[in-house]
């Protein structure tokens, strides 16, 4: 029985009778009370970003332009299935506090690392507990004031974000606890930005990576199963971050991944109509992940007749610029590369947006 009264057999007759486009049933949130629906929440509009209402109000000034297919994107994409190949990693759960902007951004981070080394079985994941109970407490935020995307991602960017194993999440306010080493196994990301536009959101995802994104929650989302999501009954519950993986325009709908457990929707992941609840007012995409290639050969080397200007092929990842800062640099690196190339050497690099800024050969 959900907080609205509604069993899940009453609430589908109440979409039936809508002809809404997706179905309910009994989930680990819809016998939740408003005050435990609300902990599995927890994005908060920013200083600077729209309030969820104005966000409501872009997303349904979108719908005519979302409902379009982009020029230079294909109808329908999903990052779970590019050259039946999977890059979005496993669903988690954030449990009973509202961190899911923590969730959210990792999420879209993660899967920009897979989709960045061309491995969709990379074991790479991210510590939440390091963006929530580190970065956003320091901020003043905790499990029941929530936190929003931009802050999260200026944490990616510096000081980076550890691995899991570094600093595990356990639901509830925790103390920044990080490991010894936590400096060593950081991963950061040069830049992020906003894309407010629905057709560049569609290019965003079908050339460069997920997106995190923010909509308001209603007490009918709790038991959502399966379909295309949109508001039919409940009343408001709060804000939510999730990660943007896909779309599709012949149905019109975006495709999220959520931080709900994979008990709740589609295996964790739900669709969503365009322009419902101000999930396309607006985006954050992350520009890059600056990467660690850890003992990898150089398989090809080529020079322009620019200045500084040298790339170097490394084994499973691609083309990389070498670092051209200066002079010296760029001469000494170049000549480690030639040698490990030469050698057939493994070398490990770090590669700071597409720029090969540091090596060290064994």
């Amino acid at each position: 029985m959900t907080q609205e009264g509604l069993s899940s057999t009453q609430l589908n007759a109440v979409l039936k009778s809508e002809g809404a486009p997706w179905q309910a049933g009994d989930t680990p949130l819809s016998d939740l009370s408003e005050d435990e629906l609300k902990q599995r929440l927890g994005y908060e509009p920013g200083p600077d970003e729209p309030s969820l209402d104005e966000r409501i109000a872009l997303s349904t000034g979108h719908l005519a332009e979302a409902g379009l297919t982009a020029a230079g994107a294909p109808a329908s994409f999903d990052w779970r299935n590019r050259g039946g190949k999977n890059y979005i990693t496993p669903v988690k759960n954030q449990g009973g506090c509202g961190s899911c902007v923590a969730f959210g951004t990792a999420a879209a981070v993660e899967g920009m690392v897979r989709i960045r080394r061309n491995n969709a079985n990379d074991p790479v994941d991210f510590s939440e507990a390091h963006l929530f109970y580190c970065i956003a407490k320091s901020q003043g935020r905790h499990c029941r004031n929530g936190w929003w995307i931009a802050p999260a991602l200026d944490g990616f960017k510096k000081p980076g974000i550890v691995d899991e194993a570094c600093f595990p999440y356990t639901a509830g306010n925790q103390n920044c606890k990080l490991c010894k080493n936590w400096q060593c196994r950081v991963t950061s990301i040069p830049s992020w930005h906003v894309i407010k536009n629905t057709a560049a959101m569609k290019r965003w995802l079908s050339t460069r990576g997920p997106l995190v994104t923010a909509f308001a929650v209603y007490q009918d989302f709790s038991s959502y199963k399966s379909g295309i999501y949109k508001h039919v009954t409940g009343r408001y519950r709060g804000g939510h971050c999730v990660c943007c993986i896909g779309y599709n325009d012949t149905e019109g709908y975006w495709i999220c991944k959520n931080s709900w457990g994979t008990r709740w929707g589609e295996g964790g992941y739900f669709k969503i109509a365009y322009g419902q609840c101000g999930i396309d007012a607006a985006m954050w995409a992350v520009d890059n992940v600056n990467l660690w290639h850890k003992h990898k050969k150089i398989i090809g080397l080529f020079a322009t007749g620019g200045t500084r200007n040298a790339w170097a092929y490394i084994q499973g990842v691609g083309w990389r610029r070498v670092s051209y800062e200066n002079d010296t640099i760029f001469f000494t690196m170049l000549t480690q590369l030639s040698a490990a190339k030469a050698a057939k050497r493994p070398v490990s690099l770090f590669d700071v947006n597409n720029v090969i800024k540091e090596i060290y050969v064994f």
